[in-house]
C-alpha cells in the first residue's frame, strides 16, 4: 500500500496547529511542570536517593551526539548491549548487562512511565521505539530500584522523557548520507491565565537506507495540560506514529557481504508499523508531604511483516519462492495489539519511628489483547491481501501491587526494603479451529537496597532483588491450549557500586551478579506440555562511568562495561560454561569534548569486544552466514553543535568516521552489516 498521496497530510495538520498556537496563544509567564512519572526523577538528591546504577542522559547530550535512535543514544549509558539489524533502530534491540538484546526482551521500556512494548503479558518484543528527536532526556535505572516498575525488569528500566512544550514555533531539518532527510517541527504556547500550556511535535522523515531498505516515517505529538488549582495539575499527551521500512529478517549471505555488503537482500519485504498512544496524568498533593499521581494509558499498535517465502539458501545469496500460483510466495504476519492500564501512586513523606521516611504505594491494573493473523499469497511478490491461513487471538490481564520505605536511618545512610507482586491472566484462542485454553500465575518479587553517603565526594550504594520476565502467551499456552505450567523466568540479581563527585572528575562504579535459575527451555513431557523452567545463566561484571573536565574547555566522559561471565550453568539451554549469545566481554564508549562558547564538538570512539551467536558458541562461520562469531569491532563518530544565536542552532555529525566494515548481527537469518560512514548536517530555528 502506498502513502505517497497521504504522506503530507500530519504535517498539514501540525503546521494549521502550530499556526493557531503561535498566533493566539501568548508567551509562557511561568515554567508549568506537566506532571509525569519519573523513573529516577530531577536533580542531584534524586539520584543520591536511588539504591542502584543510574544513568541520565541530558538534552545537551542528545543534542551534540545527533544519535541516530534512542538505541543509538543509549551506546552512552555502562551495561547497555546494543544489536543493530536495519540501522536506524526502527526495530530495538536493546540488551542489559550480558543479556540478549533479541527485541528488547529482558528489560522495561517506558515513555514517561508508559509501557512502549505491545503488550506485557502477550509479547514483550519491541517492535516500535519513539523517536530521538522529541526526546527531552532518558533515564536508565537498574538495581533493586526498578522494583517500582514491571514486569520484565531483569536487566533494568529505561524511561525516555519526552519534551514539555516551549514558547513559540521551532523549525528543524536535517540532509545526510543515502538520501536522509527530516522536517521537524515544535511548537507551544500558553492559556491567557498561564495555568494551561500546550504544544506539537512533528517529524517526517525519509530515506533510502543503509542497504537500499528505504523508509517513509511520520511521527505527530500533541501533549499539554493546566493546573486544575492550588494542589491538583493534569497533562494529556497523544501520540501517531506511521512508518513503512523495507526491511527484512533475511541477511547477506557471506559472499554478498564480501561483494556487495550495501545490498537489499529481500527488496520485497516490508516491516509496516502505525501505533496510536494517550495517555492522562493527574497529580494531586493532598496535604504536605502527602502526594497521589495517577497515570490512565492506551496503545493500539498494527504491524504487518510482509516477507517472501524462502526456498533455499547458499553462500552467494538467498532463493525465493516464484509466485507462479502454485506455491505460497509471500507472507503476512500481521498483529493487532491494543494495551491499557491505569497506575496510581501515593507517595507520603512521614517521621515515623523517629526518623525520616520515604513512603510509595502502588497499584497498576493492565489488560493486553492481541489479533496475530497470517495472510499467504500465491501470486504477487508486492501482496499486502491472500488468503487466510492464521487467526489468532491472545488476551491478558494483570494487577500488580507495590511498596516501599526509605528509612533515613541518619544524615548518610538510608535503606530501602521493597515488595512488588504481580498476578496476572492470559488467554489464547485459535480463531479458524476454535481451539483455546488459559494459563495464570503470580510472582512476589522483594527487594532491599541500601545507600551510604560515606564522604561528601563518595555514596555507596547496594542492592538485593528479585526479577522476573513472564512467560509470553504462545510460550505458556500451547497452539493446542494446553497450559504449559510455567513460572516466569526469575533470577536473583545483587550490585554494589560507589558514585560522587571529586573536584573536576565524576564517577560511577558497579559491581553486578544475576543468576538466573528457571529460564525457560524445550523439554517434551507428558500432557502435552513441551516447555519447562529448569535453564540456569549467571552474568556478573563490572560497570564504569566517568566525566572529567580537563579544563580551557577540554573535557572527556566514557563508560564500560566488562562482563567477565555471561554463561550457561547447565545443558537445558546451552553446554554447561559456554558463553551466552550477543554477550560481549567488553563494551565501551568514550567521548573527547571541546567547549568554546556556543561551539561544541565531541570526538567519539564505540568499541564492542567480540560475540558468538549461538549457544554452542560456533567460531567458523556456516555456510549461509548465520553462525560464527562477531569479530570485535570500534567505530568512531566526530560531532558538532553550534548556537549562532538564540535562534539559530546549526550541527552535524560523520558517523564511523574510518568506514569500518564490520558484522553488527548475524540475526535472525544472517549477516547484519554495521552502519557505514555517514553524513548528516541540520540546522534549527526558532521563532
Amino acid at each position: 500500500m502506498s502513502k505517497n498521496n497521504l504522506v503530507l497530510k500530519p504535517n498539514q495538520i501540525a503546521l494549521a496547529v502550530a499556526s493557531l498556537l503561535f498566533y493566539q496563544m501568548p508567551a509562557m509567564a511561568t515554567e508549568i511542570l506537566l506532571p509525569r512519572i519519573d523513573v529516577i526523577g530531577v536533580g542531584e538528591l534524586a539520584v543520591a536517593k536511588q539504591p542502584g546504577s543510574v544513568a541520565i542522559i541530558e538534552v545537551e547530550q542528545l543534542e551534540l551526539l545527533q544519535p541516530l535512535s534512542t538505541q543509538d543514544a543509549l551506546k552512552s549509558v555502562p551495561g547497555i548491549v546494543i544489536r543493530e539489524e536495519e540501522g536506524y533502530g526502527f526495530i530495538p534491540n536493546i540488551g542489559m548487562r550480558g543479556l540478549n538484546p533479541n527485541r528488547s526482551q529482558k528489560l522495561l521500556v517506558l515513555e514517561d512511565g508508559v509501557p512502549v512494548a505491545p503488550g506485557l503479558f502477550l509479547a514483550n518484543e519491541s517492535y516500535y521505539s519513539p523517536r530521538i528527536e522529541r526526546m527531552q532526556s532518558i533515564e536508565v535505572l537498574k538495581g533493586a530500584a526498578g522494583l517500582r516498575y514491571g514486569p520484565t525488569t531483569i536487566g533494568g528500566v529505561i524511561n525516555y522523557k519526552t519534551k514539555d512544550p516551549e514558547d513559540g514555533i521551532k523549525l528543524t531539518t536535517r540532509v545526510g548520507s543515502n538520501g536522509f532527510r527530516l522536517l521537524g517541527l515544535d511548537a507551544g504556547g500558553a492559556s491567557p491565565s498561564g495555568e494551561a500550556v500546550a504544544g506539537l511535535s512533528v517529524i517526517t522523515s525519509r530515506g533510502d537506507g543503509f542497504r537500499h531498505n528505504e523508509f517513509d516515517l511520520n511521527d505527530v505529538v500533541a501533549k499539554g495540560g493546566m493546573q486544575i488549582n492550588d494542589n491538583q495539575w493534569i497533562s494529556a499527551k497523544f501520540s501517531y506514529y506511521d512508518n513503512e521500512v523495507n526491511t527484512s529478517y533475511v541477511g547477506l549471505r557471506p559472499n554478498e557481504y564480501k561483494n556487495n555488503p550495501t545490498k537489499n537482500p529481500a527488496p520485497n519485504d516490508y516491516f509496516l508499523t502505525d501505533r496510536k498512544s494517550f495517555d492522562i496524568n493527574h497529580e494531586w498533593e493532598i496535604a504536605n508531604g502527602v502526594k497521589l499521581n495517577t497515570l490512565l494509558y492506551w496503545s493500539q499498535l498494527n504491524r504487518d511483516y510482509w516477507r517472501r517465502d524462502i526456498a533455499s539458501r547458499t553462500a552467494n545469496g538467498t532463493t525465493f519462492v516464484a509466485c507462479t500460483g502454485v506455491s505460497n510466495c509471500m507472507t503476512g504476519r500481521n498483529r493487532e495489539f491494543e494495551m491499557m492500564g491505569v497506575d496510581s501512586r501515593l507517595f507520603i513523606s512521614h517521621n515515623s519511628f523517629g526518623i525520616k521516611n520515604e513512603t510509595e504505594l502502588g497499584v497498576r491494573l493492565h489488560t493486553d489483547s492481541l489479533s496475530n493473523k497470517t495472510i499467504r499469497s500465491k501470486t504477487d511478490p508486492d501482496a499486502r491481501s491472500g488468503a487466510l491461513t492464521g487467526d489468532e487471538t491472545q488476551k491478558a490481564e494483570g494487577i500488580a501491587l507495590y511498596a516501599q520505605n526509605r528509612f533515613e536511618l541518619n544524615d548518610k545512610v538510608a535503606v530501602t526494603p521493597g515488595l512488588r507482586v504481580e498476578s496476572y491472566d492470559q488467554k489464547r484462542k485459535n480463531e479458524l479451529t476454535g481451539v483455546k485454553g488459559k494459563a495464570n500465575n503470580i510472582e512476589v518479587m522483594p527487594g532491599l537496597g541500601a545507600t551510604w553517603q560515606v564522604v561528601p565526594e563518595a555514596q555507596l550504594f547496594a542492592g538485593a532483588y528479585k526479577g522476573f520476565s513472564p512467560a509470553m502467551v504462545a510460550t505458556a499456552i500451547s497452539g493446542d491450549g494446553v497450559d504449559q505450567q510455567l513460572d516466569a523466568e526469575r533470577s536473583t540479581n545483587y550490585e554494589i557500586g560507589v558514585r560522587g563527585t571529586l573536584q573536576r572528575l565524576t564517577y560511577e562504579a558497579t559491581v553486578f551478579h544475576m543468576d538466573f535459575d528457571n529460564q525457560i527451555v524445550n523439554q517434551s513431557l507428558s500432557g502435552g506440555i513441551n516447555q519447562a523452567n529448569g535453564g540456569k545463566t549467571l552474568n556478573q561484571g563490572l560497570e564504569l562511568a566517568l566525566g572529567y573536565e580537563i579544563g580551557d574547555g577540554w573535557s572527556v566522559d566514557g563508560n564500560a562495561t566488562y562482563v567477565p561471565t555471561a554463561e550457561f550453568k547447565n545443558d537445558s539451554l546451552g553446554p554447561d560454561g559456554n558463553r551466552l549469545p550477543y554477550a560481549p566481554r567488553l563494551t565501551s564508549n568514550m567521548n573527547l569534548n571541546y567547549k568554546l562558547g556556543s561551539f561544541r564538538t565531541s570526538l567519539g570512539a564505540y568499541h564492542v569486544s567480540r560475540q558468538y551467536v549461538d549457544a554452542a558458541n560456533t567460531r567458523d562461520e556456516n555456510t549461509i552466514g548465520t553462525l560464527g562469531e562477531i569479530s570485535s569491532y570500534t567505530t568512531f563518530n566526530l560531532n558538532a553543535y553550534y548556537d549562532v544565536d538564540k535562534h539559530l542552532s546549526l550541527f552535524g555529525t560523520v558517523r564511523n568516521l574510518t568506514d569500518k566494515k564490520y558484522i553488527a548481527s548475524r540475526n535472525p537469518d544472517g549477516i547484519f552489516p554495521g552502519v557505514e560512514r555517514n553524513v548528516e548536517v541540520g540546522a534549527s530555528y526558532k521563532f
